[in-house]
């Protein structure tokens, strides 16, 4: 069963043609502070390539950690965040769990790690010591 999602205003729906995502996160970046309002943003991390996006979307573009760009997309109507995708890790998407569909929120499995708490960024030899798609996920937002 893919996972699908949408805005607020329904005008942007999605769906991942994968079973669960690779992994889910709290990131507590300064960036997903300011685009969520909140303290953090709780995301579900998934392969580029399995997402299709429907509707009107806009994209902002700023730059990560790394200083390389990340893209961060949200409707254009309503302004709902629905991913961050970062240049820095080009095969993996960051979807905005809190988009998914409400039957598929109740089975994400709770998040295993927080990621960039604070300001600080995991350091490159911790990074390295994640396992393959893992790691890759913790540097999806540098």
């Amino acid at each position: 069963m893919p996972l699908t999602g949408h805005c607020l205003c329904n005008a942007v729906t999605y769906s991942v043609d994968v079973d669960a995502p690779i992994l889910t996160g709290y990131d507590h970046c300064d960036d997903c502070q300011r685009q969520t309002g909140s303290t953090y943003s709780l995301v579900a991390v998934v392969p580029k390539d399995k997402l299709t996006v429907r509707g009107p979307i806009k994209k902002w573009t700023g730059t990560g950690s790394s200083g390389n760009p990340v893209h961060r997309l949200f409707c254009s109507e309503c302004g709902s965040p629905i991913a961050h995708d970062p240049d820095a890790a080009p095969d993996i998407i960051a979807i905005k769990a809190g988009t998914l569909d409400a039957d598929i929120k109740k089975h994400l499995k709770p998040p295993p790690l927080l990621l960039f708490v604070g300001h600080r960024d995991l350091d490159r030899w911790e990074i390295a010591l994640l396992p393959g798609e893992l790691g890759q996920a913790v540097q999806a937002h540098a």
